[in-house]
């Protein structure tokens, strides 16, 4: 698979390191030094992934991909020498889609972003064989790499469509923070389930009236996560109101026939 790569990264060294990487596995590739040349690049020609340094001059890597999680689902790859859990959190809380400490191996790099090319290129790869998911008024559709919310589009990042499709396949189902997290990542060692966390609390912004308690995106303490069919669940309520009303009315009937049997 032949991707054009965008490296943002302010160590010179660094920057060929990956580039050279990068061309001997057949991707074509441009480097930029600041984040302000970063953003102008790819702008200019979107890439097929971006790999961001977090510390660079000018517009830092944190900011830089807040601007471009607001214009596109571009894949991004962060490099950072911060190797903190908080670190890693706030990276992907922000739109990443992975996360590098530095210092790192070259070859392991290079197996994440054939990893995360090879996820997008599933995802836009989609021909309409996928059928299209909806669950009240979440719908997910493959094929167009589109979600929509009581009919107005939702903006995700590759990881949340894929925890979004993952979900809306079996609604009601619960699914581990283990589960999910091989999903968006596979069998990666430095990946905590935490994780998992923040891309459902980014996804609850984006989908819930109230964040803060979800009737949509629903946690199942000590197991996981489920999206629950809010249509179905309301039409249930109120089957059940009108059948616990119907059930009263029985009983106020019958006990007004026996007070009027009674009467003298």
């Amino acid at each position: 698979m032949c991707a054009y790569v965008v490296v943002a990264e302010d160590d010179r060294k660094q920057a060929e390191l990956v580039r050279r990487y990068l061309e001997n596995e057949g991707h074509r590739v441009t480097v930029a030094h600041d984040g302000r040349a970063a953003l102008a690049e790819v702008r200019r020609q979107p890439p097929d992934l971006l790999v961001l340094d977090v510390m660079m001059p000018h517009v830092d890597g944190l900011d830089l991909c807040r601007v471009l999680r607001a214009e596109s689902t571009l894949p991004v790859l962060m490099l950072t020498a911060r190797a903190t859990e908080d670190d890693l959190l706030l990276g992907l809380g922000i739109g990443a889609d992975d996360y590098m400490t530095k210092p790192f191996s070259p070859r392991e790099l290079m197996a994440r972003i054939h990893s995360l090319l090879r996820r997008s290129s599933a995802v836009t790869a989609a021909t309409g064989t996928e059928p299209v998911l909806t669950v009240g008024p979440l719908t997910v559709d493959p094929a167009r790499y589109e979600v929509s919310m009581h009919g107005r589009p939702v903006d995700c990042t590759p990881g949340e469509f894929r925890l979004l499709q993952m979900l809306a396949a079996r609604p009601g189902h619960v699914f581990t923070r283990p589960q999910i997290l091989e999903r968006l990542h596979g069998f990666d060692r430095y990946v905590t389930t935490r994780s998992v966390d923040v891309h459902v609390m980014n996804l609850r912004k984006k989908l819930e009236v109230d964040p803060r308690r979800a009737r949509f995106l629903v946690t199942v303490y000590g197991v996981g996560y489920k999206i629950v069919d809010v249509t179905a669940r309301r039409t249930a309520d109120m089957a059940a109101h009108a059948a616990a009303d119907a059930a009263a009315d029985v009983i106020t009937d019958a006990a007004d026939d026996g007070e009027a049997h009674r009467a003298p």
